[in-house]
């Protein structure tokens, strides 16, 4: 995998967009209307540049896939951050359901234990390029990032399908979290073989 850089960000945002556009988590967020896509490539732009200020940001070898990782622990203040929320709250939530993403947020982050974790926040392979193993791959090398930094894995989804998925991985469901549609939190430790 390759640590992506700037240059790479409208790429990545593009992978995200198309592979998130249908998901039941990103759109509980994301104000639905007409500009709905914009919106979704607006959330993906903030996480994009949240992760490269306290995480980290990867594409696959061939380019097709990419992952946001964020180190909650690193986050801090800032006043490039404040910015970033506020078009977040902008450009993609709206102020009107600002109230339903926090107490989302808040549930969420409630459950995550108090120490250095490895936030895989989103993971994303073009639509067209899906069921080809690439997916895979990059997390096989997340996974070996994570045990490289000595940190368990926590993610979350939505979808179904990729409840298996992970588990092939060694991911196990820790917690469902209810919000109208099912948020399944996973972990994955950072001793466990691969």
């Amino acid at each position: 995998m390759i640590k992506a850089d700037k240059n790479h960000k409208s790429h990545m945002i593009e992978i995200l967009t198309n592979s998130f556009e249908d998901n039941q988590s990103v759109n509980y967020i994301v104000k639905q209307d007409s500009k709905r896509k914009d919106r979704i490539r607006a959330l993906m732009d903030y996480s994009f540049e949240i992760c490269y200020m306290f995480g980290a940001v990867y594409l696959s070898d061939d380019k097709k896939a990419c992952a946001l990782v964020l180190y909650p622990d690193q986050k801090k203040f800032s006043i490039k951050s404040t910015l970033l929320d506020v078009q977040l709250l902008l450009n993609s939530i709206g102020i009107s359901r600002a109230g339903k993403a926090m107490s989302r947020e808040s549930a969420i982050k409630s459950n995550y234990p108090n120490q250095p974790i490895y936030y895989l926040w989103f993971l994303g392979v073009l639509n067209a390029d899906q069921n080809k193993g690439i997916g895979s791959q990059l997390l096989r090398e997340i996974i070996q990032d994570s045990q490289v930094q000595r940190k368990p894995i926590y993610l979350e989804t939505s979808t179904m399908k990729n409840i298996p998925w992970y588990q092939k991985f060694g991911f196990s469901i820790y917690k469902e979290l209810d919000f109208g549609y099912k948020l399944f939190m996973l972990r994955r430790g950072e001793d466990q073989p691969l």
